[in-house]
């Protein structure tokens, strides 16, 4: 009998996919197209929220009821650590404890954690009155942590800031509040995730 798979993705609103309906969310999407590549997969189980930062997730996983372990745990958090003015210090301290316990629900195997990088939300018209270059070059600190936090405990990184960029140029790579990525976008990072994911069941 062939093994169904369960996924575990962790984050904020860019997780649960504010603004568009939840089956254009990236984890939804994911499902979708390893169920179409032929996998079994349960629905994905989401802990994240609009507006939560690094402390705030914590706080919802231990509210959260969830299995033993995961076949697929992916973290994205750190946005709204960002647009709050939150410390890069904190956020190198509380992304690392996350990921700690993202390998955790992954029953200790690293290569089954995939942290995404926290998109550029400065390039939106929701952010037309504030400094993208400051947002961008922060948005790069904060990611510079999680991508370093990754190497360091050997979990997959999948980079798509510079795509969420693009939406400078793009509006069908933003959903209808001019802030949150679209259903199109979020299915770019889908594609990304689903295809390192078929190549991790595959081995």
């Amino acid at each position: 009998m062939s093994k169904t798979y369960a996924y575990l993705a962790l984050g904020d609103s860019y997780t649960i996919g504010e603004g568009v309906p939840i089956y254009e969310s990236f984890p939804y999407q994911t499902v979708q197209l390893l169920r179409k590549a032929g996998y079994s997969l349960y629905a994905a189980e989401i802990v994240a929220k609009t507006g939560w930062t690094t402390d705030e997730l914590q706080a919802g996983i231990v509210n959260s009821r969830l299995l033993p372990a995961y076949d697929v745990v992916s973290l994205l958090i750190g946005v709204n650590n960002q647009y709050r003015g939150r410390s890069l210090q904190e956020y190198t301290q509380q992304f690392e404890a996350l990921l700690q316990q993202a390998i955790g629900f992954a029953g200790n195997q690293e290569k089954h954690v995939f942290v995404l990088s926290i998109p550029d939300w400065g390039v939106t018209p929701f952010a037309k009155d504030r400094n993208s270059a400051t947002i961008a070059h922060e948005i790069d600190a904060f990611n510079a942590v999680n991508r370093s936090f990754a190497e360091k405990y050997s979990v997959n990184y999948i980079d798509i800031t510079p795509g969420t960029r693009l939406a400078a140029n793009d509006v069908t790579l933003l959903a209808t509040d001019q802030l949150h990525p679209s259903g199109k976008e979020y299915g770019l990072w889908a594609m990304k995730l689903a295809g390192v994911i078929q190549q991790l069941i595959a081995e």
